[in-house]
């Protein structure tokens, strides 16, 4: 079978996220190992049930925030933070079924776009939440072809729209470096070193400790819902699994932060293995409700279109 090329790995990025994150959603605060204590045989079918208020195959606000990312990024050809956190605002006031305490506080703050998430920070001293980390499968395909300095600059300035700390943002920047050399077909897991390097030595030694080759999640510090657990997380289920499948199985049996765990396990690995590596019986029922956006609901052949535009904008 031939390796997948960049489109091929762009839609595995953009999609497998999406399904990681509908899997994943039902099991949100679980203990572990409670996906495969459900379904205990890889590869029969059945998973997408469901269940704790999601419908089967339905996307948290994990995905929806990474639509709207998605869509402003090609509505502007690139970046317009402006307009992103406008989308975020009219999403968050239509009332998602899920969205982070952080995320909403900063959002529906009345503050301006551009001090909302650095004035909640500065209340609060907390805001290292993966909130940015799971939305970030679009921007890492979009901006992937202008190098690890940029892609790393863009992921810095989009997480800092919702999130004011700079662990957060140094995150999102790893995932996206992360992705970019996915992309191309090499292993990402080689590229650690040289993305660690890029990281604000503020922050690096956190990064270093969750990404090395010998940490397991069960040493984590923290609940996977901080940034940092959750990409070393994800990188450890791509670390020690061979396909997109054991991929998220391996993140939702971790427990805890499920959905966004998975959804970021679910963009390096689609990232890796391509889209034709997430099986059909995943994506068939894959849907995106946009709350605040017209009733309107992405399906697979959607995220598949917005994917392709995002690899190859107009």
């Amino acid at each position: 079978m031939p390796l997948p090329g960049i489109r091929e790995r762009a839609v595995g990025a953009v999609l497998g996220s999406a399904v990681g994150d509908a899997l994943g959603a039902p099991f949100e605060f679980g203990p572990e190992g409670a996906f495969s204590a459900r379904f205990p045989a890889p590869g029969h079918g059945g998973e997408m049930r469901g269940g704790g208020g999601w419908e089967p195959g339905e996307a948290t606000d994990d995905t929806q925030m990474a639509v709207l990312t998605a869509q402003s990024l090609l509505d502007h050809g690139g970046m317009d933070l402006p307009d992103l956190f406008h989308r975020f605002q009219r999403w968050a006031a239509a009332g998602p079924k899920d969205i982070g305490l952080q995320t909403e506080a900063v959002l529906t703050s009345g503050d301006p776009w551009d001090t909302a998430a650095a004035l909640h920070f500065q209340v609060n001293l907390r805001a290292a939440g993966n909130g940015a980390l799971m939305r970030a499968a679009p921007s890492a395909v979009y901006f992937a072809r202008d190098g690890r300095e940029a892609t790393m600059e863009a992921a810095r300035r989009l997480s800092a729209l919702t999130h004011g700390d700079g662990a957060a943002w140094e995150g999102t920047a790893a995932l996206h470096d992360l992705m970019r050399v996915a992309l191309t077909g090499e292993n990402p897991l080689t590229a650690l070193p040289a993305t660690l390097a890029a990281l604000h030595p503020a922050h690096r030694s956190r990064y270093e400790v969750v990404l090395s080759p010998d940490w397991h999640p069960d040493q984590a510090t923290e609940f996977n819902g901080a940034v940092w657990p959750c990409l070393g997380s994800a990188v450890w289920a791509l670390r020690t699994t061979t396909s997109y499948e054991e991929a998220v199985r391996a993140a939702i049996d971790l427990g805890g932060d499920t959905d966004t765990v998975a959804a970021v396990t679910g963009a390096l690995a689609g990232a890796v293995y391509g889209a034709g590596s997430i099986p059909t019986r995943w994506t068939e029922p894959l849907h995106v409700p946009l709350p605040g956006f017209d009733g309107r609901v992405l399906r697979t052949q959607d995220l598949t279109e917005l994917a392709e535009r995002l690899i190859a904008p107009a």
